[in-house]
């Protein structure tokens, strides 16, 4: 594992295995999601970010969700709540994907800078409610 999966893993009280899926699908949505420029700096600046993106963009992101999962994406309401839906078909709960987003933030800033990161979460609508 990483440094990045080991302290999120640490810091929220998950396995590293779950902790290790769950940031890549989580930073994996910031690459589809948010403003490019700032999330590739981000990305690039936390060691091992990249590969985790490469193993898990895209898991259950199509998908996944049955008619919830249709209807919301229907309805726009796609994004943040697919995410979270899919973390939660990961056995995480919300206490959990709540810290394991604040975590994820948290070590973020630590190898890209605050700016950046918060450029991140400011071009994703509706995220910054939930870090």
């Amino acid at each position: 594992m990483n440094e990045l999966v080991d302290q999120v893993a640490a810091r929220v009280g998950i396995p590293a295995e779950v902790a290790e899926k769950a940031v890549g699908m989580m930073l994996g949505f910031l690459q589809r999601e948010a403003a490019d420029g700032p999330v590739a700096r981000m990305i690039e600046a936390i060691p091992g970010a990249s590969d985790l993106v490469a193993q898990y963009n895209g898991e259950g992101a199509s998908g996944g969700g049955g008619i919830l999962g249709s209807i919301m994406g229907a309805f726009g309401g796609g994004g943040i709540m697919a995410l979270g839906q899919q973390l939660m078909s990961e056995g995480l709960g919300m206490g959990e994907i709540a810290s394991l987003a604040k975590e994820t933030i948290a070590v973020a800033e630590q190898h890209a800078g605050k700016e950046v990161v918060d450029e991140v979460v400011a071009s994703v609508p509706g995220l910054s409610q939930f870090i």
